[in-house]
């Protein structure tokens, strides 16, 4: 799996605007419903229910939100970087500007595992995450994002 068929370069947005984590829930939806045709009103109900189980933010200003969707047929992803970052009740308590979410079939098993283990894995590089954070250009982050995986396999 790569990053490249999870996410879209037109699922990749740069948020100035946004206050809080339900803000962000709306964007990630909206951007979601946007590149991948699916109901941004499924999407943010969805985000918001499995966040209700427990918080995405998995530290050093990185959150995962993730949710399944009724008629997808493959994982796909949105990625978002705030201007200002956000309480997101992450597990270090930072606040968060880089957020990748992940909406997935209803029936996806392993499909779902492996795609949130290899964002996950992408986002732990804090030299990456410096990058995303000093690259404010939408076009400019799917490259970063797409080519970290190429040099992580190599």
């Amino acid at each position: 799996m790569k990053l490249e068929t999870l996410l879209k370069p037109r699922a990749v947005k740069v948020n100035a605007t946004c206050s809080s984590k339900k803000r962000v829930m709306h964007d990630l939806a909206d951007l979601g419903a946007e590149a991948y045709g699916f109901d941004a009103s499924d999407a943010l109900h969805a985000l918001l229910a499995r966040e209700s189980l427990g918080p995405t933010g998995v530290g050093q200003g990185v959150a995962l939100p993730h949710a399944r969707l009724p008629g997808l047929d493959e994982v796909v992803g949105v990625f978002l970087l705030l201007e200002n970052p956000i309480d997101f009740d992450a597990v270090d308590r930072q606040k968060v500007d880089i957020l990748f979410a992940l909406f997935a079939p209803e029936e996806a098993g392993v499909e779902h595992l492996k795609a949130l283990a290899l964002v996950s894995r992408t986002l732990r590089d804090g030299g990456l995450c410096a990058k995303l954070r000093a690259n404010p250009d939408p076009a400019k982050l799917y490259t970063i994002l797409t080519e970290a995986q190429s040099a992580q396999a190599a």
